[in-house]
């Protein structure tokens, strides 16, 4: 952000102040007061100012007569995501971030980004995508565009609005023409790309990025999704619940349309009950997951491995492994009636917002 649009120094009038944020608006209303040293004294907004000449301060007073020393900041470079997720439950649009001397070192406007994730991601993108053809015969999946915009760079938005800067998407088919996509930065975004030689699974194209060679955590997703998944709830639940391992889900419910019987455990050709057209609920797995980097650095570069499989050998270890539930939209853009619902769903998006 323009820190400058924000900051006002600490011997300047309200008068002064008023004009800056009238300047502001539209935008996160808020600016800091700052002393001859960089350190933010106070927040002003205009309803402080307000408040103050209720209570008798005139317009040629000092900001400092009117800003709040209260104001909420973060450390830079240590941000919190639980933090700044509890300063938008609270209505907080703007956060500065000081430095240990106080001083401001930037600023989060939370009417844009939605959090600053401490995580590296990895988007595989290196399926056929058969169904979809003839779409598919020249163009990856990915790169299919619903409303104007690729797939795959509505997910890359997503992770830039969550502060995560670090992106890998790995390819094979058609490699050249992501490779060329990305040329280009996405969201603000240089996007690498690492390809398979041969087909490595649904996973064990990881192995072929440095995500692991550093403690922590690494988001893995499907690049041809097109979901509304909060990233932050879900890294929230995966580091209050000390996992190793958490897997997006969606629910799904399986209805039978006939009446089932119960039979004997023992003796099977007895029947125990029926029911009729019972349905049974599932969680299925979403194709989205957040690894810790130690169990990603398992995976042998080369090496075919399934997601499937790689969830299995942490469980067997012992890991953590737990799941977190999708609550918007989820759709596996893998048939053409999914990317109908896909396109109606985003047609309509934009005509909400529009």
């Amino acid at each position: 952000m323009n820190m400058e649009r924000h900051t006002i120094s600490h011997t300047a009038s309200l008068m002064e102040a008023l004009r800056k944020l009238n300047a502001l608006s539209g935008g996160a209303m808020t600016l800091f007061v700052l002393d001859d040293g960089g350190v933010v004294r106070g927040s002003l907004t205009d309803g402080d100012i307000r408040r103050a000449i209720i209570g008798g301060t005139v317009l040629g007073s000092s900001v400092l007569e009117a800003a709040r020393c209260d104001f909420r900041s973060v450390r830079h470079g240590a941000v919190d995501p639980g933090v700044l997720s509890g300063f938008r439950s609270l209505g907080i649009t703007l956060v500065p971030e000081l430095d240990a001397e106080g001083r401001l070192a930037g600023l989060i406007d939370l009417s844009r980004q939605r959090s600053l994730l401490p995580l590296k991601a990895v988007l595989m993108a290196g399926g056929k995508g058969e169904r979809l053809r003839p779409a598919t015969l020249t163009t990856p999946k990915p790169l299919l565009e619903i409303e104007g915009k690729a797939i795959i760079d509505y997910n890359i938005e997503a992770l830039a609005a969550c502060g995560i800067d670090d992106i890998t998407v790995t390819t094979r088919y058609l490699a050249d023409k992501l490779d060329e996509h990305f040329r280009q930065p996405v969201a603000g975004v240089r996007v690498k790309t690492v390809r398979e030689d041969e087909p490595l699974g649904t996973i064990g194209a990881v192995a072929l990025t440095d995500v692991a060679a550093a403690p922590g955590d690494t988001l893995v997703m499907n690049s041809d999704l097109l979901t509304t998944i909060s990233f932050e709830e879900m890294y929230l639940q995966h580091k209050r619940r000390g996992a190793d391992l958490t897997i997006a889900v969606v629910p799904y419910q399986v209805s039978v349309p006939y009446a089932i019987l119960t039979l004997d455990g023992e003796d099977d050709s007895a029947v125990t009950g029926i029911e009729e057209k019972p349905s049974y609920s599932y969680y299925a797995n979403a194709g989205i997951y957040l690894f810790a980097n130690d169990l990603l650095a398992t995976l042998v570069p080369g090496e075919r491995c399934d997601a499937t499989d790689l969830v299995e050998r942490a469980i067997k270890a012992g890991r953590r492994v737990t799941y977190y539930t999708i609550k918007g939209t989820w759709i596996d853009v893998g048939s053409p009636v999914d990317f109908r619902q896909a396109r109606e769903l985003m047609r309509h998006h934009n005509a909400m917002n529009s």
